[in-house]
């Protein structure tokens, strides 16, 4: 008795052919970004809808840095939020609502944790007050896609 081999087949040793072939097939559209890069997301949206007390002091308050972009862990956890982002946006149902559950809550609670990428972060917020921030150097991240005085970030 000999083993099967599936790639023995005759019908493998004949061209494929595609019943289609001629059929143009318009290729799905890709939504355009809101924007250009995680650092635009983040000093122009992210930081002012999720605001949470930071401090180096204590164990009550979470970690952050005003650099985050320093941090590879950092930079990757929020390139994924804001590339995910910018998918469930997309969804009109429940997109959003399956972002934050599945997304932002378990990411922010990471870079959050007091043992997390910040742990020896002393940059600190009042209650209410957007994260921590500081500009990074000039080129490190693509031009903003939103023109100026769309969003309030003149100060940063």
């Amino acid at each position: 008795m000999t083993a099967h081999d599936p790639l023995d087949h005759p019908d493998l040793d004949e061209p494929a052919v595609d019943e289609h072939e001629g059929d143009e097939e318009e290729e799905p559209e890709v939504p355009e970004l809101v924007f250009a890069s995680v650092d635009e997301w983040f000093r122009r949206y992210w930081r002012f809808s999720y605001r949470r007390r930071v401090s180096g002091k204590g164990s009550g308050t979470g970690r952050w840095s005003a650099t985050w972009w320093e941090n590879d862990e950092a930079l990757q956890r929020l390139t994924a939020l804001w590339r995910g982002w910018e998918a469930a946006r997309q969804d009109p149902a429940l997109g959003t609502s399956a972002w934050w559950i599945n997304h932002a809550d378990p990411h922010m609670s990471a870079l959050l944790s007091l043992d997390g990428p910040f742990a020896g972060s002393q940059d600190e917020n009042l209650p209410g007050e957007p994260l921590p921030y500081r500009r990074p150097p000039h080129g490190l991240f693509d031009a903003d896609r939103q023109p100026a005085g769309i969003y309030d970030d003149a100060e940063y």
